[in-house]
């Protein structure tokens, strides 16, 4: 047997899949265990608490760590937000990135090409300059060489040393007049001269000789000289020129093994420092990284403009969406032009006219509707009224008809009943969809409401054999409400527990707290099927039209009820299982206005968690996936164990 819609079954009228503003027959999920156990995992305490193995991996697995990432988040977020919601933003941002990287490649291709120039163009000037440096010292060394007198004995050899030193010193400060600044000339003494002119007191007195600011056997490195000696002809090397106050400056050297006006070898070289060059590449630096950042933020200017004119339009549009969200259906957009944007804009403009000439239609529709109900219901009155009071003569006087025509007399007076009761549910529907329904808002204690209901609701579940019991009324459950209004809800569960709970118990229970007050009523009956927790609250639903109706209901009970928890600005959810019985909740806050974070009774039953495993509807298990994080943790999900006020949930049972 299955849940019909009849008056005080549950029948509906709104729609399951909201969980804060609207009412819904869905249960939050998850075991109590398994809810703990996640938040445990998302804060990381199972690291720091030991529960976990140090080397066990997950998103938190040191304190230190989490607060790093923490302290390192948190002023990103914002940053974050605003790269994800400013389309504007990521494609200017995009632009300038690649801009700079292709500046960055122009740049050093760029440089690339003018170093190598520059040194093609030194190299070659050098080689030109040492070659006749060379020539004009070897041309100078024959001629004095033929001019000078062939006297060899040891008397002359002083002389002769200081003659070639002088003749050095002669030819170096002449090969480097031209090269002020640009070149400096050093001679060497040959490591391969074994005869080495001597002085008077021994020592050698043709030393390094050297024009301009260079160090010679500093700047002149080994490997070269050695070069030299082993091999005749022209040799050059790049190298550090170093000055005399100790700087140093990459250059070229270029150096060849000459023999000197007496036929002594001697090396001599031409040193080219870069500093003109690197002076002329920095200026090209220079110039390029300037011009590059001008480039740079000029292309990102274009794209902020060309973006700008692209995505306000979009933005205006996004904007004028939310305002014909929020019923302000004569917004427009501004249209200029007859480009893509232009066309757009009219589209949009289009569709928001055709929207608002259907909504409007659908209003006048829904209004009529309204009206109709509300005016069949009014005119039914009176002649309802006149047929109630000869049905109650026909009905005092049935013990003097036959047996079919007194049945018929019953039967008359039961219908009649049952169209009084679908005439004033007819009339508050329609209140609600007018919006003409008012909260009568005082302090209630809930106990004295509950009370009321399960003594009215005695008689029917001494009828079925049913105990009424109360859960959680050792302490006040106090809340503004409606008083009629949150009786009539109840009575409507509580007679719905007892028409499908084939004889059970039923639990009424109560509980308040974290703003919130709640109560729950619990069968052990037939149970709701799968699907049938999204369409309980629907209007006229039943789900087994053949089953009898034993109570009159009129299709409409749950629909009131629902729509009734909403005008409180609370919730009403249901859970069921097939054969397992169901628990419908209601929850409103403990002051009018204020908004709901979560129910002190968990949805789902303790003992039905301890029974079963109840498996999730796909409308329940996306709720769950839509309920804020607060509200999942303040309403405990489906396996969460008993709120205060709870206590003796699961001993209670059929």
């Amino acid at each position: 047997m299955t849940r019909d819609g009849s008056a005080p079954h549950r029948e509906g009228g709104g729609r399951t899949g909201r969980s804060e503003s609207g009412m819904s027959g869905v249960p939050e999920s998850a075991s109590p265990s398994a809810s703990k156990l996640g938040r445990l995992w998302r804060s990381g305490a199972l690291f720091s608490e030991g529960l976990l193995p140090e080397g066990a991996t997950g998103p938190s697995a040191h304190p230190v760590v989490r607060f790093l990432v923490r302290w390192v988040r948190r002023p990103l977020l914002p940053v974050l937000r605003l790269w994800r919601r400013n389309i504007q933003l990521r494609v200017v941002v995009a632009t300038l990135l690649l801009s700079l990287a292709v500046v960055l490649l122009l740049g050093l291709v760029v440089i690339g090409q003018v170093r190598n120039g520059l040194l093609d163009a030194k190299e070659r000037a050098a080689q030109s300059q040492a070659a006749g440096g060379f020539a004009a010292a070897q041309e100078k060394a024959d001629s004095a060489g033929n001019g000078r007198s062939g006297a060899s004995d040891t008397r002359n050899s002083g002389s002769s040393a200081q003659n070639s030193g002088t003749w050095l010193n002669s030819l170096v400060e002449e090969l480097a007049s031209g090269g002020q600044g640009v070149y400096s000339v050093v001679a060497l003494n040959s490591d391969n001269d074994e005869s080495p002119f001597l002085g008077d007191a021994g020592a050698t007195t043709r030393g390094p000789r050297a024009s301009g600011d260079v160090r010679p056997e500093e700047t002149i490195p080994a490997e070269l000289r050695t070069a030299l000696d082993e091999s005749p002809g022209t040799h050059e090397q790049y190298a550090k020129v170093y000055s005399q106050d100790g700087e140093a400056t990459a250059g070229l050297i270029v150096g060849k093994r000459l023999n000197d006006d007496g036929g002594t070898p001697y090396q001599l070289y031409y040193v080219f420092p870069f500093t003109q060059e690197e002076e002329s590449l920095a200026l090209v630096k220079g110039t390029l990284a300037t011009a590059g950042v001008f480039v740079v933020i000029l292309l990102g200017g274009i794209a902020w403009l060309v973006v700008r004119q692209v995505v306000t339009p979009v933005r205006m549009a996004a904007g004028i969406s939310e305002r014909l969200a929020a019923g302000r259906l004569q917004e427009r957009m501004k249209v200029t032009g007859e480009d893509d944007i232009a066309r757009l804009g009219e589209s949009f403009n289009k569709m928001a006219q055709n929207l608002q000439l259907k909504i409007q239609q659908l209003e006048a529709l829904s209004r009529m509707q309204r009206r109709f109900v509300s005016d069949v219901s009014h005119e039914l009155r009176t002649p309802l009224t006149t047929v109630r009071m000869a049905a109650d003569v026909i009905h005092e006087a049935r013990d003097d008809f036959d047996a079919s025509t007194a049945r018929s007399a019953e039967l008359l007076l039961g219908q009649l009943d049952r169209f009084e009761s679908l005439l004033a549910d007819l009339l508050e529907i329609s209140r609600f969809d007018a919006g003409a329904a008012n909260l009568e808002a005082d302090p209630v204690d809930l106990r004295t409401v509950v009370s009321r209901v399960v003594d009215g609701c005695a008689p029917l579940a001494e009828a079925k054999g049913s105990r009424l019991l109360v859960r959680g009324d050792a302490e006040p459950v106090v809340a503004e409400a409606d008083g009629r209004r949150i009786e009539r809800v109840l009575r409507n569960l509580v007679d719905n527990a007892i028409e499908h709970g084939e004889g059970r118990d039923v639990v009424v229970r109560l509980a308040s707290g974290d703003g919130a007050v709640a109560v729950a009523v619990r069968d052990y009956g037939v149970g709701l099927r799968r699907g049938e927790v999204e369409r309980v609250f629907n209007r006229f639903w039943r789900a087994d039209p053949a089953r009898a109706r034993t109570t009159g209901g009129t299709g409409l009970g749950l629909s009131i009820a629902v729509e009734d928890a909403r005008l409180h600005g609370g919730w009403l959810h249901a859970w069921g299982v097939p054969g397992g019985g169901s628990q419908f909740r209601l929850t409103l806050p403990s002051t009018v206005g204020d908004t709901l974070r979560g129910s002190p009774l968990p949805l789902e039953p303790e003992d039905a968690r301890r029974r079963e495993p109840v498996r999730e509807t796909p409308v329940e298990h996306a709720l769950a996936e839509t309920v804020p994080a607060q509200t999942r943790e303040a309403s405990p999900p489906r396996a969460r164990a008993a709120s205060p006020g709870t206590e003796g949930q699961g001993d209670e049972g059929p």
